[in-house]
């Protein structure tokens, strides 16, 4: 039986894609590629993330 694909879990050495912060947040885009986000940042990003139909997989306390 196939095993299911999960992300690992956000890290301390996980950072955000746009300014080098601590990520909070992994957005799975469809093409399959991943961005990786602060909190400030996903919340930016979430409307057009949200329009790519990519899978946002946040934090608890990073919610978007």
């Amino acid at each position: 039986m196939p095993g299911t694909l999960t992300s690992p879990a956000l890290t301390a050495a996980d950072r955000c894609d746009r300014c080098g912060a601590g990520a909070r947040v992994r957005a799975v885009l469809p093409t399959g590629g991943e961005l990786l986000f602060c909190g400030h940042h996903a919340n930016e990003h979430a409307d057009r993330l949200r329009e790519m139909n990519a899978t946002i997989e946040a934090e608890a306390e990073a919610a978007i």
